[in-house]
């Protein structure tokens, strides 16, 4: 029996989804209705539904969302990260799935919310960590769990985003924490969530500090390119400079933003260096977790290539993990999105070594695979969609899964604003017990 999927959220994160029930995943269920505060991007989503032959879907404004849940078994939420507790509660509340992009929220207020929504309900929450899936993280995972290195004493995790990358999330809404929780809650509840998948251990304390010095309009970076624009469009930098957007040369940020801006003012191609930046782009963090186990890291956003470096110290050995996913920034990536894509083909590698205690260094194989993430996109969707199969590495994340990482963020955050650690037991931010 198919499923009804019905969606909340259609920018460019709900694609991959809706693209995978138009396609592979057909025989799993079907697109039931949409929702958005824009009616040009539901538009553009019922275009893609119709030119496979189906018929265009019902599609509803935020405020008739309980209208939607009536013709749901499962709702997809890819809204902006502020908006996801109050459509995941509701949704479970009415008795439905939910599947629903990291991070889970952005607060520990909205944590206990949807703890309580999904305690309470008989629906499955469904948090979608693809990189779990990535082959790459998933033979980490293995590795530590054969007990290869022993009990992991620490850890080293360093990410760095590019000026392709990193630059985007000071052009849209993530620039602004209240809406995004910043990047430690945004991009590093990926990282989070994978040390405490890898570790299988929940964080207990947190110290963090951060700030803004390449990106805003006082920063360094600004001092570097001069006077700015407001946006993309208009500029007299359009096509030249290398922090600028075009979205109008690709045709699907054109249509779900450019063409559809009239409806909502949402400017997709804020100028990374204008005014109302209230994000951070450098960032280290210092956790302890409940088996003892140590974490160092830090994530920059200003990077001139794109990749990261995760390092186990375990009582048995030392495992290395190294990504290079993008080796350089072309000048016209952002002018050019094929230039981007180019780049990305070039120097690309990735290589984990195991060396235990008395032993010569050992390469460990990587498996690869088609599609997204070294194929990892393909298995996350296919756990998704048919529900995962005795996975003996535990692939798909719940709820509880999604608070911790959510959480982690969250203390850090606080840490930084305080310049004190958080014990994440404290009262208002205490972590779920493992299930």
């Amino acid at each position: 029996m198919t499923r009804r999927y019905a969606f909340v959220g259609l920018g460019n994160r709900a694609q991959m989804y809706v693209d995978a029930l138009l396609g592979d995943w057909s025989d799993t269920g079907q697109i039931s209705a949409l929702c958005d505060i824009n009616r040009t991007r539901m538009d553009y989503y019922n275009q893609l539904i119709t030119a496979t032959g189906r018929e265009a879907v019902p599609t509803y404004t935020p405020d008739a969302f309980d209208a939607l849940l009536e013709q749901a078994d499962v709702v997809v939420v890819t809204t902006m990260d502020s908006t996801h507790a109050h459509y995941v509660c509701a949704a479970l509340d009415a008795g439905r799935d939910v599947v629903v992009e990291k991070p889970l929220t952005i607060d520990a207020e909205s944590c206990a919310r949807i703890a309580d929504a999904a305690e309470r309900n008989p629906g499955q929450l469904v948090v979608t960590f693809n990189y779990r899936y990535s082959p790459r993280n998933s033979a980490v995972r293995q590795v530590i769990a054969d007990g290869r290195i022993g009990d992991v004493t620490s850890v080293h995790f360093e990410w760095a985003l590019d000026t392709i990358h990193g630059a985007d999330y000071f052009r849209r809404w993530h620039r602004r924490k209240h809406e995004s929780g910043g990047l430690l809650v945004h991009k590093s509840t990926h990282h989070f969530d994978l040390v405490n998948w890898w570790l299988a251990a929940s964080p207990e304390l947190v110290f963090s500090q951060a700030d803004l010095r390449f990106y805003g309009s006082e920063e360094a970076g600004a001092e570097q390119a001069g006077e700015r624009p407001e946006r993309g469009q208009g500029s007299p930098g359009l096509g030249s400079d290398p922090f600028i957007l075009d979205i109008s040369i690709d045709p699907k940020l054109k249509a779900l933003y450019l063409d559809a801006e009239h409806e909502d003012g949402y400017i997709r191609d804020q100028d990374v260096f204008a005014d109302g930046v209230t994000i951070e782009d450098n960032m280290s963090v210092l956790v302890r977790y409940d088996n003892r186990a140590l974490l160092t890291y830090s994530l920059n956003a200003h990077s001139p290539y794109e990749g990261y470096r995760a390092v186990f110290n375990g009582t048995r050995g030392r495992l290395e993990l190294e990504v290079v996913e993008r080796s350089w920034t072309p000048p016209h990536a952002a002018v050019d999105p094929s230039a981007a894509s180019k780049s990305k083909a070039e120097g690309v590698s990735e290589r984990l070594t195991l060396q235990e205690h008395w032993k010569r260094a050992e390469e460990i194989e990587i498996p690869s695979g088609e599609g997204g993430h070294g194929g990892g996109d393909r298995l996350l969707l296919n756990d998704v969609f048919r529900g995962p199969d005795n996975d003996p590495l535990a692939r798909q994340a719940g709820y509880r899964d999604g608070i911790r990482s959510v959480l982690t963020g969250v203390a850090a955050n606080e840490s930084v604003r305080t310049g004190a650690p958080v014990h994440l037991t404290d009262e208002g931010t205490k972590l779920l017990p493992r299930a």
